[in-house]
């Protein structure tokens, strides 16, 4: 299988640009609700699963069906021309393996990475910031290290293409 981490990049940053604006569309929309203290009651947990809910989870939809649509590629593989296959038969994914790839590489570090934001500003007002929200923040910086890391060794297959069982490819248009 060809590697092709710097296209991979490339085609990451075209995608999270598009995803900074769902976070501007939905922060326009957030926003005025903290400042209103409508948010006040909720806890770490509660704002949590609220954010995974209106931010983590139509991101990780949309691109999984970007993925497993008849172009086999979100916008950004798009424009690097690369597409997401299966491995097992070198075909197009289905929205269920698409699903559980871009739930292994957007939702998890992303709402770890909430967690660990939002276990921060929960407990800092005390002055003491438990061992445990460390290691969540730990976390959420080494999981998306791991995967950009490993696009450049071995095969360049990242952890959750091998836990989907599908490979970023090139792509020639016809």
């Amino acid at each position: 299988m060809n590697r092709h981490p710097w296209r991979r990049l490339a085609a990451w940053l075209v995608d999270w640009l598009l995803v900074l604006g769902w976070v501007a569309i939905t922060a326009a929309a957030g926003v005025p609700l903290f400042l209103s203290g409508v948010t006040r009651g909720l806890s770490a947990v509660e704002l949590n699963l609220v954010a995974t809910l209106v931010l983590v989870a139509p991101v990780t939809l949309g691109m999984a069906g970007l993925e497993s649509s008849l172009r086999e590629a979100t916008l950004g593989k798009r424009a690097r021309q690369l597409i997401v296959i299966n491995v097992a038969t070198g075909q197009r994914i289905s929205m269920k393996r698409a699903l559980l790839r871009n739930a292994v590489k957007i939702t998890l570090p992303w709402t770890i990475g909430h967690a660990a934001a939002y276990g921060i500003v929960d407990t800092s007002a005390t002055g003491f910031v438990p061992l445990s929200i460390w290691i969540v923040t730990a976390i959420a910086y080494v999981l998306p290290t791991t995967y950009v890391v490993s696009l450049f060794i071995g095969s360049g297959r990242t952890p959750y293409d091998r836990i989907s069982g599908t490979a970023v490819v090139a792509h020639t248009p016809t």
